[in-house]
């Protein structure tokens, strides 16, 4: 309590003993409450995109599935030097959900040049929304009808699930309606505003699956290829090593981590080169900002570009900043262009590769990368 003195100024009397007794009680009980761990505050969905991504560029391909047969080759390693968790960053399309699948991480960054790359994945994620099973999914995405319940397809192997979609034939009501429904989820779930122009796209690329089933494949725009690019159905049936099918499609389990995985918002695709100023460090900014590091990067052959360009020591400054650990992996696709490596297989001119970041930003500072084939031949881990 306060009282005035004789010179008018307020003082404070001498508390007494039930204010000591009143204080140590509070000090008692703040040492005995349990600290909560503060949650890192996090954009929403649609703003996290906006806020990682940079402006797209072009690529001379469609790059709609992957042409990339032996995909599945590093995943027994991944398994052997036991990468789980942490943040995943690829590249390009489905064949990020194999790689995701498999890591099980936390995040996942789908980094890419192309704009429409980010519309392919949001028509993902809404499928991913609207199908409860593999066998669903499957079907949204070929625009071909089940006729029958679900819930026998289950427990099918990815075998049984082509051989499905084989035999059903497109149904035009079934497309529209899957498209119509995917609109609505990226705009007013997801939070993604689309314009005209982005519906049109997303429709082209859907309808390209539409019409074309499993026998879509990677196509350039400049020149035909003289290689066969593998359909979409060989890639679903690919196996590891092993001989065991690995695609994200090939067991439930698999397809339920990524549902879920998406439902979280923890799928990210973003619009930005690897090499560019922004998108990839500010990826990085975002996993230390959720007390992650990373865990796998996926880059594809992206580096073969940025050689070309001049681009490549910007991009390895870009890796550089990326928060790693020496558990950190780099997954990349190698081409021989006629100097085949030492890890391909018969059968297949793309060579999946695994390095440790680490490794690869110690021959980058040395100096050491000068041609696209010192980047696939100087620092490798064996896969067989």
């Amino acid at each position: 309590m306060t009282r005035v003195s004789a010179r008018g100024h307020f003082a404070v009397e001498r508390p007494g003993r039930v204010f000591g007794v009143s204080l140590l009680l509070l000090l008692l009980l703040v040492a005995c409450t349990p600290r909560i761990a503060v949650r890192p505050r996090v954009p929403a969905f649609a703003q996290l995109i906006a806020q990682l991504s940079e402006e797209g560029g072009y690529f001379p391909s469609d790059n709609l599935v992957s042409n990339e047969l032996g995909y599945q080759k590093i995943l027994q390693k991944l398994d052997e030097l036991n990468v789980r968790g942490g943040v995943y960053i690829g590249v390009g399309p489905e064949q990020n959900f194999t790689y995701i699948a498999a890591v099980r991480p936390t995040y996942a960054f789908i980094l890419d040049i192309r704009r429409d790359n980010r519309l392919q994945h949001l028509f993902y994620k809404a499928l991913f929304a609207l199908a409860r099973n593999r066998a669903e999914y499957l079907a949204l995405w070929l625009g071909r009808p089940l006729r029958e319940g679900t819930e026998r397809w289950t427990r099918a192997s990815i075998a049984d699930l082509v051989r499905l979609m084989d035999e059903t034939p497109p149904d035009p009501s079934s497309f529209r309606m899957t498209l119509e429904r995917a609109y609505a989820l990226i705009e007013r779930r997801f939070g993604v505003p689309l314009t005209s122009e982005d519906r049109g796209r997303i429709e082209e690329i859907a309808r390209r699956f539409y019409e074309e089933g499993l026998d879509i494949r990677y196509e350039t725009h400049f020149r035909r290829s003289w290689r066969q690019f593998p359909t979409l159905r060989q890639l679903l049936l690919e196996t590891d090593l092993t001989g065991r099918p690995r695609n994200f499609l090939a067991a439930e389990e698999s397809f339920q981590f990524l549902k879920q995985l998406h439902a979280q918002d923890r799928i990210i695709p973003v619009t930005g080169d690897f090499a560019g100023p922004k998108a990839l460090r500010a990826i990085g900014d975002y996993v230390r900002h959720v007390g992650e590091t990373v865990s796998v990067f996926y880059v594809s052959n992206v580096e073969y570009y940025l050689l070309q360009s001049d681009a490549f020591a910007a991009f390895a400054e870009n890796v550089k900043a990326l928060p790693r650990t020496e558990r950190s992996l780099i997954i990349r696709s190698y081409v021989g262009y006629g100097f085949p490596h030492p890890e391909t297989l018969p059968g297949y001119f793309i060579t999946t590769l695994l390095q440790w970041m680490n490794e690869f930003v110690r021959l980058y500072e040395a100096g050491e990368y000068r041609t696209y084939w010192d980047v696939g031949m100087l620092d490798y881990i064996p896969v067989r």
